[in-house]
């Protein structure tokens, strides 16, 4: 039997539907209709699907540009805060702005995965 995959947690809590999964199953805990068991199989099961969907199936490209404020590495997470920001799809004319953005990029290598 193969050794079960881990996946990042990364998209329950930065995700409005991994949040709004979390709330759900929380409430139906609380409310004694599944056991908290069942809900931690539910969101293993999201996180291995969220992963594979955006890897597989998400195809567009954005650039961005903006002002490096600060920037960390912990613990194999990458943390940037950046300033006055621009974004434009690829194939599209329009862009977006934002005065700041944090982005955290982490290794694309599942927890346990040999390197």
């Amino acid at each position: 039997m193969a050794a079960p995959q881990s996946f990042y947690e990364l998209y329950r809590r930065t995700s409005s539907i991994g949040m709004a999964l979390t709330d759900t199953l929380d409430d139906l805990i609380s409310e004694r209709r599944i056991e908290p068991q069942l809900a931690m199989k539910i969101l293993a099961n999201f996180d291995r699907s969220i992963t594979e969907v955006l890897a597989d199936k998400v195809k567009a490209r954005l650039t961005f540009k903006g002002h490096l404020d600060t920037y960390r590495f912990c613990d194999e997470v990458w943390t940037f805060l950046i300033k006055d920001v621009t974004f434009k799809m690829e194939n599209s004319s329009q862009s977006v702005t934002a005065d700041k953005v944090k982005i955290v990029s982490c290794n694309s290598k599942k927890p346990g995965d040999p390197q």
